[in-house]
């Protein structure tokens, strides 16, 4: 198998307030958000990274993006590093997150176009590549219409499609169905799994143990900044269900804390 991303020891630590100290109950002034993280992921493959909220997983993929830098340890994707090679890092990777904010008085047309420009798709590829994915997602018929006017489920859409305006090779999905509509939310996995057929690989962020079942091949489950298990999704589930897995796993490395 091609690998795509090697994850190696990746640690993060955010300084906390104290009213951060206070909401997170604790008397210390430095959280570990992401403790010595390791893991690869291999080209048509949709790695799954399953946690509960703040187990450090939209934290992992803001390095992976490049957003914020590792204190230490690194990622490679395609052979590049995250750490010291993030301009050739990102024309690799597209990142989709519910923090991606697109301004409301552009519209779709225009945004595609400027991304675009930006990652350095000639006008033609661009053109074609519009037309595909405006179609496929039913944004045709918005094309003009101001980002802010849309239906949130559309304004996701438009999102998803800016972040592949370049074809990258790595797609990354902070949780991807969040506050969407069940048509919308089968749109967006349809299209993830017409990805994985396409030969991307795919990094996919969620606390949803059935998006992790209908689509993952391989899973990490992300516990306090740590990689408590990595398997096969078969593997995983042999003896029990994801979800009763996960608390099985969530019960040994907390002591039960729930």
């Amino acid at each position: 198998m091609e690998e795509i991303l090697k994850v190696e020891n990746l640690k993060k630590t955010f300084t906390l307030s104290r009213k951060q100290q206070r909401i997170e109950k604790t008397n210390l002034s430095v959280k570990v958000a992401v403790d010595n993280l390791s893991f690869s992921a291999y080209k048509g493959e949709i790695f799954g990274l399953l946690g509960p909220n703040g187990a450090g997983k939209t934290t992992t993929l803001r390095m992976l993006a490049t957003l914020i830098k590792p204190e230490s340890g690194n990622a490679y994707i395609c052979g590049k590093s995250v750490v010291s090679e993030a301009n050739a890092v990102r024309r690799k990777i597209g990142f989709l997150t519910s923090e991606l904010k697109l301004e409301d008085f552009f519209t779709p047309n225009y945004l595609f176009g400027f991304f675009s420009e930006l990652y350095g798709v000639d006008k033609q590829t661009a053109d074609a590549r519009r037309r595909a994915l405006f179609s496929r997602f039913g944004i045709d018929r918005f094309a003009e219409v101001k980002f802010g006017n849309l239906s949130t489920g559309m304004k996701q859409k438009v999102s998803l499609v800016i972040s592949i305006v370049h074809d990258p090779e790595l797609i990354i999905f902070d949780e991807p169905t969040n506050g969407l509509d069940v048509l919308t939310a089968k749109v967006v996995t349809d299209f993830l799994e017409e990805l994985r057929c396409d030969g991307k690989t795919i990094i996919l962020s969620t606390h949803i143990f059935s998006l992790v079942e209908k689509l993952c091949d391989r899973v990490g489950i992300i516990i306090d900044g740590k990689l408590a298990a990595l398997d096969t999704l078969e593997a995983l589930t042999k003896e029990n269900n994801l979800e009763t897995t996960f608390f099985d796993i969530y019960g040994k490395v907390t002591g039960g804390r729930i």
